[in-house]
Order: structure tokens, then C-alpha cells, then sequence
């Protein structure tokens, strides 16, 4: 008898795997498209747009899980789970595009997905600098001019792609800092920026639109709002209106004050997915370049541990939305190490943000550049 020899692959690369044994390499990305296997959740369809979504998966090989009584009628819409190779789902787009019951629509959209989910990313890694005499790590450390001054240059020579400044806390519990008490701690900042001829972005985190307004003056360009264009409603009208300037979503349960006193979730993934789906769509109505979002989940915003965990394990069904993802989970509570110093909690993050940086996330917004930059020369073998 022979005696075979049988090894599952957990290579995400299989065009090269298939390089390996000695493939056609002319065909091989077409082929590639037949070994790589996605889910899309598509919600609320009709029982005839579920049947149709079904037969159709079926007659490519691929299927789609539907609630139980669509198959009678009985269900008045069915959210779905449509499975399938890239080269079957891709086959399932073009179909649903000549069939009834407004599907046409669906059909274009997850072609469109499946055409954007190949773009690869290299992680950029946002350098924090708090302005706070409060924030959770760190309050109180920069407040001084000359020491935010040299943390500045230290995140810049450590090899921060952004800087991400902030004079206002939004920890659990705190309370909203004047507009006029963060801008005095903010423009000297991005004078000194200016006069200095540096050059990285500068990223302004804000839920004032009066302090995004005066620091996009200064030269910001992008603005992080973890409110989500919610707590100020004249934010977006400023986006809007300086179209070279990008906009940091996120998805946040409740105001820092309240936000962490019981947090509940009907399902966690799927609303947070459709929080900032509607929250991207708003800002696109209001003439916000979608080029120029960029999404965050909000970890430990309106989170217990296990919500957190689950939405680093998860995060990639945020990139559905067409937008980048950032997580920024920098010494955060859910590591559950209180009494550990600064340089312990980086390392855990470190673990965690490794993980995502692996999975190509596009931002990362951490305390400690220097640790993840090596990390990340480490990963592309620079």
C-alpha cells in the first residue's frame, strides 16, 4: 500500500505554494482565485432574493445559509451567509446581475468587494502624543512644551509615520476639555511643527470641530474624532470643507463618561459593522471624499475584554466597508495588567498589534514606536 503524505496548508500566499509544485506560473493568479475561500454576510433580503442568492451559489459548487423559513416564505426577510472560492463568488456577482428582485445591486457590490479585498497593505504606525495632565499612561508627561517637544522628535526619529496629538483625554470617566484650553496646548505644538520644516502627517485627536478648524489652519491632516462625527455636529461640515484633509471614524457606545458603565451589545460585530457603515455613508452625503475615511472600531470605547478580543480577532470584516482600519489598543485596560509599568504594557501590545500587523491592518495608533517599528522591519526583512 502506498503510504501517502497529506499536510494542510495555512500559507495565505498560495500563489506562491502553487509556484512550489511546479504550477504554470502563466496561470497561476487566475488560479490562485479557486483556493482562497470567503464569507460574505449579506442582510436583509426577501425570501425570493434569498432563494435566488441560494440557487445561484449552488449552481457555481459554493452555497448560502439562510434562516429556516425562507424556504417557505415565512420569514419576512432572512439575513445570509454566502460562502465560495474568489473564482465561484466572483462567477455568483456577474449572475446576480441579470436577475430579479432588485438584485442587480448586490451583484455589482460584491464584485466590487471581491476586486478590493486583493489590495494588500503595509502598516502604518501612528506615534501618540498626549497634551493631558489625564490620559490613562501617561497624563501629565508632555504637558510641558519642552517635553512634548522632544517626545515629538523622539516618535519622528523612532520611525512613526503619523503623529497623532491630542489635549483632551477621552479615557473612561473623563470629562470634555474647552476648546479654547486645547488649542493653547495644541498650536504651539504645530507652529514648532511648521517652523521646522517637518514633514509628517499630523493628526489632530479631537471631537471639537472649533479645534479642528484652527488646527487644519496649522497644517493638520487628518483628523481623529472618536466620536465619530457625533459628539460635535458641525465636525463633518469642517471635514467637508477642506477635501485634502482625511477623517478618523470611530465607533464609540456612549461619551467617554458613561461609556464604560455596562456595555451591551445585541451582536458586537454586526453592530459596530453597521454603526460606522451608516456613520461612512453620512459623511459621504455631507461631501467627505470616501478616500478620505478612515474607520475605527474603538477599543475599550463602549467595551468590555472579551468585546475587545473579539474585535481584534474580527477586524478584517470592517475592511467590507471600502475604507481603512486602524485599532488602537495601546496600553489599554483590557490587558488586564493594571500594575505594570509602561514598559510591560508595551510589550503586550506589542503581541497584540504584532498579530494585526501580520494581517496587513492599515493603522496602527500606539504609545511605543520604536518597539513596533523593529517588529515591523522584522516582519519585511528590512
Amino acid at each position: 500500500m502506498h503510504d501517502f503524505l497529506l499536510k494542510e496548508l495555512s500559507n495565505t500566499n498560495i500563489e506562491h505554494e502553487l509556484k512550489l509544485i511546479g504550477f504554470d506560473e502563466s496561470y497561476v493568479k487566475k488560479a490562485a482565485e479557486k483556493f482562497i475561500y470567503k464569507n460574505y454576510k449579506i442582510y436583509g433580503l426577501t425570501c425570493a432574493q434569498a432563494n435566488i442568492l441560494k440557487q445561484t451559489a449552488l449552481a457555481t459548487g459554493s452555497d448560502c445559509a439562510t434562516n429556516k423559513n425562507v424556504i417557505t416564505g415565512k420569514a419576512e426577510l432572512s439575513d445570509c451567509i454566502l460562502t465560495g472560492s474568489i473564482s465561484q463568488l466572483k462567477k455568483i456577482a456577474q449572475k446576480l446581475q441579470y436577475q430579479p428582485f432588485e438584485l442587480k445591486n448586490s451583484g455589482i457590490i460584491l464584485e466590487e468587494k471581491l476586486n478590493n479585498s486583493a489590495q494588500a497593505t503595509t502598516t502604518k504606525i501612528i506615534g501618540i502624543l498626549n497634551l493631558t495632565t489625564d490620559s490613562f499612561s501617561d497624563g501629565g508627561q508632555y504637558y510641558d512644551f519642552d517635553d512634548a517637544v522632544k517626545h515629538l522628535n523622539d516618535l519622528i526619529k523612532d520611525g512613526a509615520d503619523i503623529i497623532d496629538i491630542g489635549a483632551e483625554s477621552t479615557k473612561p470617566f473623563s470629562t470634555p476639555v474647552d476648546d479654547d484650553k486645547q488649542l493653547e496646548k495644541l498650536l504651539p505644538i504645530l507652529d514648532y511643527i511648521k517652523n521646522n520644516g517637518i514633514e509628517i502627517p499630523v493628526s489632530i485627536d479631537t471631537r471639537s470641530a472649533e479645534v479642528a478648524k484652527e488646527c487644519i489652519k496649522k497644517g493638520a491632516a487628518i483628523i481623529n474624532d472618536v466620536s465619530g462625527l457625533e459628539y460635535d455636529s458641525e465636525m463633518v461640515n469642517v471635514i467637508s470643507s477642506n477635501p485634502e484633509v482625511k477623517i478618523i471614524i470611530q465607533h464609540s457606545q456612549g461619551m467617554p463618561d458613561v461609556m464604560q458603565v455596562s456595555p451591551e451589545y445585541e451582536n458586537l460585530t454586526d453592530d459596530i459593522f453597521k454603526s460606522l457603515k451608516e456613520k461612512t455613508d453620512f459623511a459621504i452625503s455631507k461631501g467627505i471624499k470616501k478616500e478620505n475615511i478612515i474607520l475605527d472600531a474603538g477599543i475599550g470605547f463602549g467595551k468590555t475584554k472579551e468585546h475587545n478580543l473579539e474585535i481584534i480577532r474580527r477586524w478584517k470584516e470592517l475592511k467590507t466597508i471600502g475604507c481603512p482600519i486602524l485599532l488602537g489598543l495601546s496600553r489599554k485596560s483590557f490587558l488586564d495588567i493594571p500594575q505594570a509599568d509602561n514598559s510591560e504594557k508595551d510589550l503586550y501590545t506589542l503581541a497584540f498589534n504584532g498579530i494585526l500587523m501580520n494581517e496587513n491592518i492599515d493603522y496602527i495608533r500606539v504609545h511605543n514606536v520604536k518597539i513596533h517599528k523593529n517588529f515591523q522591519n522584522i516582519l519585511h526583512q528590512k
